[in-house]
């Protein structure tokens, strides 16, 4: 079935505008925010963002097929389009998400924490799908952009919408959680993600916990082991949550069972008698898909049926994929960099065996305000004491690598940007060596492939 058609009426009601003043018979097809992908029959809505403006494109969306726009102040090229004028359009996008949530039979799972939350996404959408009708977050659109078009773009006869929430201010997460009104929410974990606006962990771990906050009565809150104050504070709030992980503060039915692990960190265990052969790799990946797990028992999803679709997601791209470039492997993890999932990553590279050695390549964590430098040391300290055979910093880490001298097994690599980076790494590789690259979106460490594409 095809996603919620709106008519003029409903969107004024959702805008809280003059219902007196609909257009008998206007009807929209669904709402795009994007005027290069709007479709015929779409209502636009006009995004303001720093370097952009989306009242500059709504003759550009008109032109596409607009019916109507959403829109703050004056524009021109509006033609026969309806405009619904708003104080704020990211708010009325808020709003528009809200009345279609109401408007949702389906389950709503959330899902939020410093790292982990794409992957547990995936993993959910696998635990649900064999025998649910899931929607879910495209890739990590996990804003108040994003999060609202998930909503938006759910079909009618969804049984499960699985939304990723991201933050990186106070307060985020609460509006998040008042548009989607989950009904089970997931907490990964707290690290030292986003401190340039939520100050410390304890600032994070608040922000995050207001999606535990924010379930029903009746709704269903799960929470990774680590660190321990993330249970021992989401209980306090709800002593029915459940904990998944590794340690003793796991729920004992939500703790891997039988653990093997294969040469490139791919785990399998047993969960309620079922066999679940990972194919991520990563020991943090075996959290995710227990909370995943967890989320399809709520829904009802038969044990065998869940372990299975869990068994079958694989790694996103840029996300803990795994790539072969000759007889290069590279652990390519571009997405998202604090010192949690950086600590995770090289976990990882440290467990790979074979080939001529294991480097690292770091990137800079970003938004991590007046603790960065810190933080980029301390990171890198504990790299180069590994058993690694290359650290290679760059960024924020190549800042931190002055007056360091590599240790432990490892040699220090330090360039200031990728590129040059590579210049210097690529004279020092033989060719069969297992490399990571680990560092935040915008450092973009992934336009380092081709690269090694070209010379192996």
């Amino acid at each position: 079935m095809s996603a919620f058609a709106w008519t003029d009426a409903e969107v004024r009601r959702a805008l809280g505008l003059r219902g007196d003043q609909a257009v008998e018979g206007l009807e929209f097809t669904g709402v795009s925010t994007d005027s290069r992908s709007t479709a015929p029959g779409h209502l636009y809505v006009a995004l303001q963002g720093e370097r952009f403006d989306g009242h500059d494109f709504v003759g550009d969306a008109v032109a596409a097929g607009a019916r109507g726009a959403v829109v703050s102040q004056p524009v021109a090229g509006e033609g026969s389009a309806v405009l619904y004028p708003v104080d704020d359009t990211l708010v009325a996008l808020g709003r528009l998400a809200a009345h279609r949530r109401g408007s949702l039979r389906a389950a709503i799972v959330g899902i939020t924490g410093s790292s982990g939350k794409t992957s547990t996404k995936d993993l959910t959408a696998g635990a649900l799908g064999a025998s649910r009708k899931v929607h879910a977050t495209r890739g990590n659109l996990n804003n108040r952009i994003g999060m609202p078009m998930t909503l938006l773009t759910a079909p009618d006869d969804a049984d499960v919408v699985v939304v990723e929430m991201g933050t990186n201010e106070p307060g985020e997460i609460a509006t998040l959680a008042a548009i989607a009104r989950p009904t089970v929410g997931i907490l990964t974990t707290v690290g030292e993600s986003h401190l340039e606006k939520l100050g410390s962990v304890e600032g994070v771990l608040d922000e995050k916990l207001d999606l535990v906050r924010a379930l029903p009565e009746d709704g269903h809150a799960i929470v990774g082991d680590t660190p321990p104050s993330l249970p021992e504070t989401a209980r306090s709030l709800r002593p029915d949550v459940r904990v998944a992980g590794w340690s003793e503060r796991a729920d004992e039915d939500l703790r891997p069972r039988d653990v093997e692990v294969d040469a490139w960190g791919a785990h399998r265990f047993v969960w309620r008698g079922h066999t679940v052969a990972l194919s991520v790799p990563g020991r943090h990946v075996v959290q995710n898909a227990l909370l995943a797990l967890a989320v399809a028992e709520v829904v009802g999803v038969e044990h065998e049926a869940a372990a299975r679709g869990v068994s079958a997601v694989k790694a996103g791209s840029m996300r803990g994929e795994v790539r072969s470039v000759g007889d290069l492997t590279l652990l390519v993890d571009c997405y998202n960099a604090n010192p949690q999932s950086v600590e995770a990553a090289l976990d990882l590279l440290e467990a790979q065996g074979g080939g001529d050695g294991r480097v690292a390549v770091l990137g800079t964590m970003l938004e991590l305000g007046e603790q960065s430098d810190a933080l980029h040391r301390r990171v890198l300290e504990a790299a180069i004491a590994r058993d690694i055979d290359l650290v290679v910093a760059t960024g924020a880490f190549a800042r931190a690598a002055d007056g360091l001298e590599g240790g432990a097994g490892a040699r220090l690599l330090s360039a200031a940007e990728p590129a040059e980076a590579y210049e210097a790494l690529r004279p020092r590789l033989r060719g069969h060596e297992v490399i990571l690259l680990k560092g935040s979106r915008g450092v973009a460490l992934e336009s380092l492939l081709p690269r090694f594409e070209e010379d192996f």
